[in-house]
């Protein structure tokens, strides 16, 4: 019997939309097994983590390379200057935007539109595993369930890395390469299905709960922003209306300097003055002291 990384190999390899029906079929072939329950636990991956996983499995040498050359990265840019840097950065973007380009072509490929949304949670993956070993572990894997994000500054924390993933075990596995399906020659005696528009419409049915979904986390986003600005705008009038009351204040100082500065000029020439009176009494009273000291002798 296969293992649960062998059956999260075969799942996660499939169309997006046939994931859930096969995951859910499989879990029921193994009804009264030990792997039945862990089998219908498996979260269906978002769009962007699907993308990703298609990219490993039909371009695994372009992803081992861009690991490598994160690793490479990683290990060269301690001993880099500031400018040095700065050319690292712009030559991690390129290859991620090129990769991710590569990726959004595979998905075209397999009958997805990917939208700039979603390209550019597929980008911060794959920068996520070039700059953070466990994240390129991770995305090697092929069983991501979610998006990854990290700056490389701090490593991504453990329990969010193991909540990408499939299973627990997916870290260090290597998704099973796929081969790009090639089409056949067209069925000329097909049978109509009876079912047919019932899966059409299960099929919309389970597009428009994705587009809901992506739906609600873009407001959510959008919320947030509006949210943050919002309060940016408020502590910006209030940072102003304390920087006028500054002002108002400074400008009461400047004039009570200005004041001030008159006032002591004109004490200091009352002084003077006083200064002046105080050494002509002491001489009077010097030479007053000696008439005296005279008479006295």
């Amino acid at each position: 019997m296969p293992d649960l990384l062998e059956i999260a190999d075969e799942l996660y390899a499939l169309p997006l939309a046939e994931f859930t029906p096969a995951r859910d079929a499989r879990a029921k072939a193994l009804k009264g097994t030990p792997l039945a329950a862990p089998v219908k636990a498996l979260r269906k991956p978002s769009t962007a983590a699907w993308v990703v996983n298609l990219l490993v499995r039909r371009e695994p040498g372009q992803v081992d390379q861009l690991l490598n050359v994160g690793a490479a990265l990683r290990e060269a840019q301690q001993a880099m200057s500031a400018g040095e840097l700065r050319t690292l950065t712009r030559q991690r973007r390129q290859v991620t935007a090129a990769v991710t380009t590569q990726a959004r072509r595979l998905a075209a490929e397999e009958g997805l539109r990917v939208t700039e949304a979603v390209a550019e949670q597929v980008e911060a993956t794959l920068t996520a595993a070039m700059v953070d070993a466990e994240c390129g572990r991770a995305v090697r894997s092929g069983l991501l369930v979610t998006v990854l994000s990290t700056t490389g500054i701090e490593p991504m924390a453990e329990a969010d890395l193991a909540g990408a993933v499939a299973v627990p075990d997916a870290l260090g596995f290597a998704a099973t390469p796929r081969e790009a399906p090639v089409p056949g020659p067209p069925d000329l005696h097909v049978v109509p299905d009876p079912d047919r528009a019932e899966k059409a419409r299960a099929a919309a049915a389970e597009r428009l709960a994705e587009a809901e979904e992506e739906h609600e986390g873009a407001q959510a986003a959008y919320d947030e922003t509006v949210a943050e600005v919002d309060r940016l705008e408020a502590r910006q009038l209030q940072v102003q209306a304390e920087i006028d009351e500054l002002r108002r204040a400074l400008a009461d100082l400047e004039e009570q300097s200005e004041g001030l500065e008159e006032e002591l000029a004109e004490a200091e020439e009352v002084r003077d003055g006083a200064a002046a009176d105080l050494r002509t009494a002491s001489a009077e009273r010097d030479s007053a002291q000696r008439a005296l000291d005279r008479l006295s002798d």
